[in-house]
């Protein structure tokens, strides 16, 4: 085999292992941020509060603005404007160069500036992993609770009707 060939094989080798790395880094963020979009703003900067924060700075302070809401009648019909919604938005970048966004309904900046500030440290190397156990676990486990709660009360609401059929016919 020549050589040409063989670095030709690592190459593609080492990019198949960098798409799969970019791939699990984004599942990552995109549960981190789905987690951060359902929590309090408190409760963010509470589990934050307890961690060495890295140097950072606000690349867009927070804004709010309209975003138009899309709907489809039935899932698969003829797209119509439904309306608008407040959205606030953020950026933040690290002294060590990444950069993170925050997207929130309504007027809530700190909570967009808070999202931004986790996503950037999410990727962060030194940071990730803090963030995950100490910032996102907590919430998401939080989340789940409260889940199950507003479940478990809308269950014991629940009517079970059912139709009796005559001796008839």
């Amino acid at each position: 085999m020549k050589l040409s060939s063989i670095i030709d094989n690592l190459n593609a080798a080492s990019s198949v292992n960098q798409v799969t790395l970019h791939n699990n880094q984004q599942a990552q963020r995109k549960a981190a941020m789905a987690v951060l979009a359902h929590a309090e703003a408190g409760e963010i900067a509470a589990r934050l509060r307890n961690l060495a924060l890295p140097e950072h700075q606000d690349l867009r302070t927070p804004e709010s603005g309209l975003v138009m809401l899309r709907g489809r009648i039935g899932g698969d019909g003829a797209p119509f404007n439904l309306g608008e919604a407040t959205v606030s938005r953020a950026a933040v970048r690290l002294a060590s160069g990444e950069v993170g966004f925050g997207y929130t309904l309504g007027r809530d900046g700190e909570k967009a500036r808070l999202i931004a500030l986790c996503d950037a440290l999410v990727q962060s190397g030194d940071f990730g992993a803090v963030v995950e156990r100490d910032v996102i676990a907590p919430l998401r486990e939080q989340l789940m609770i409260r889940r199950e709660q507003a479940a478990a009360e809308t269950a014991a609401t629940k009517v079970d009707f059912y139709t009796m059929v005559r001796g008839e016919g």
